[in-house]
């Protein structure tokens, strides 16, 4: 994820002002190559970034804290840690690295390395409005970059990063539907993945609300009131809404 996110940082400011960090360090360099940004170690990123991105696994956090921390201390202008670490909150960020800097906790999903993904985020009081206007304009090639409180961000997270697995389930049993009625394999895919291409951009630019684009299509004893009506039978939104929940519910049995 944090490359996705590089990739798309360096498309909307220089890319060779994008400092690119990691433990391995020939993975920072071939990433940093293709994107155009600049390889460097740990130390100098965080002596220069504006916007430090937190990327590692959280049982990595508090070492990595460790080894960041003496470099944030000397810092004499504003910076602001940015984290997409799983499950960490702002005070625990602050926690580990025992400091009150301006700290943004962001929830990304795995579409923003085409451009069309979702980053959830919240910043700590101290992060200012131009601050959080820049972050905003950092990853504007991310794809949408929404604001949300944080104890939103459990849920926010589930729907936007557990549903492209749920939406690429549907694709493939719409395919297999249609290539049980004689569609080759790939043009089944093709045709299922832009149809769902299509059907959310028709919602987000006509502001309509699901329903009333589901209505629009149904015509009176027409073909997609009767499939509407075997999903209903079936249980299709029940479904749904409970494998959202119940991802949502893992969030926390994962902390206990």
């Amino acid at each position: 994820m944090g490359g996705a996110l590089a990739t798309a940082v360096s498309k909307a400011v220089n890319s060779a002002d994008v400092l690119i960090s990691d433990m391995n360090k020939q993975k920072a360099e071939d990433l940093a190559k293709t994107i155009g940004a600049t390889a460097t170690s740990t130390e100098e990123l965080v002596a220069e970034a504006d916007f430090i991105f937190l990327g590692v696994k959280p049982q990595y956090l508090e070492n990595l804290a460790k080894e960041i921390k003496p470099y944030l201390d000397k810092r004499t202008n504003r910076f602001v840690l940015v984290t997409m670490i799983a499950g960490m909150t702002i005070a625990d960020i602050k926690n580990f690295t025992r400091m009150d800097a301006p700290v943004i906790r962001i929830a990304p999903n795995t579409p923003v390395a085409i451009g069309e993904g979702i980053v959830l985020y919240t910043g700590s009081f101290e992060v200012t409005d131009e601050e959080k206007e820049a972050f905003v304009s950092c990853l504007s090639e991310a794809g949408l970059v929404t604001e949300i409180p944080e104890n939103l961000h459990a849920i926010g997270l589930t729907l936007g990063g557990c549903g492209p697995a749920f939406v690429d389930l549907f694709v493939e049993a719409l395919s297999d539907g249609a290539v049980a009625c004689g569609l080759p394999r790939n043009q089944a895919i093709a045709i299922a993945s832009q149809m769902v291409v299509g059907s959310a951009k028709l919602l987000l630019e006509s502001g309509k609300h699901p329903g009333e684009l589901k209505d629009a299509v149904c015509s009176p004893g027409g073909t997609t009131i009767q499939g509407v009506r075997v999903l209903e039978e079936k249980g299709f939104r029940g479904a749904t809404m409970d494998a959202l929940i119940a991802a949502y519910e893992k969030n926390f049995a994962l902390k206990k």
